[in-house]
């Protein structure tokens, strides 16, 4: 992966911020909230933006009566999400001519 290639996936704050997070195991949608500080609307679509990549997976299920939201990052989202770090890591670490 070249700083070029990118993905869109990871060119957006609150993506990035969803995939960190993600990377600790399943969230709720309201951790992610609490965890991104980002309105529902906001969530909500990037959410849906990450899971049609197939970066996440969401989960809906009732817990006493009550809808709950869960997602999980897929293992080609941590597989890209870690190409994503290493090519940061080189960049920074490469020396400077």
């Amino acid at each position: 992966m070249e700083l070029i290639e990118i993905p869109e996936a990871f060119q957006s704050k609150l993506r990035l911020m969803i995939v960190s997070a993600l990377t600790m195991g399943k969230k709720s949608f309201t951790e992610l909230k609490a965890i991104t500080h980002a309105t529902d609307g906001n969530l909500s679509v990037q959410i849906t933006k990450l899971e049609q990549w197939g970066y996440v997976t969401v989960s809906k299920l009732f817990v006493n009566r009550k809808p709950v939201t869960t997602c999980e990052l897929t293992p080609k989202g941590l597989a890209d999400f870690q190409a994503y770090v290493d090519l940061l890591n080189r960049i920074i670490t490469a020396p400077i001519d």
